[in-house]
């Protein structure tokens, strides 16, 4: 009898956890100069919101792309990312996978551009996004 309190606990105490993990947003909740600008940037799609620190981050698909763009609370956009071929990934890119995570695949790859131009690389290995430069060069790791 123990063990399944104990079980029980361990799994209502997950599901709250993951729960407070998910910071979904219903749309009413999205500051409207955010909203204004992401209907102004892609007219007639319809995000899914998501704050990601003091961002608003918006995932939708434009002509069959999966894409996300981020905003800051006055409607600025941060960064704009798209899902891309793992084979549209630079060679540096996945020569340095190759070389520094054996035996790994990439699971994702996206395209990011920052707000003023600049466009880096993202690979999903293992769990963890690896940032990388147009030219294909390693910027750093960071938690998926």
């Amino acid at each position: 009898m123990k063990k399944i309190k104990l079980i029980m606990s361990l799994l209502i105490g997950g599901s709250i956890l993951l729960a407070a993990c998910s910071q979904g947003l219903n749309d009413s909740k999205v500051p409207t100069a955010v909203k204004t600008s992401f209907a102004t940037d892609f007219p007639g799609n319809s995000p899914k919101w998501d704050k990601e620190n003091s961002n608003y981050e918006a995932s939708f698909k434009s002509d069959g792309k999966t894409m996300s763009v981020l905003y800051d609370e006055k409607g600025n956009r941060q960064e704009t990312e798209t899902d891309i071929n793992v084979s549209n990934l630079p060679s540096t890119v996945t020569d340095y996978i190759l070389q520094n995570y054996k035996g790994q695949k990439i699971k994702e790859a996206a395209i990011i551009t920052k707000a003023n131009g600049e466009v880096n690389y993202e690979a999903e290995v293992n769990g963890m996004d690896l940032l990388f430069t147009k030219d294909g060069k390693f910027i750093k790791t960071a938690k998926d």
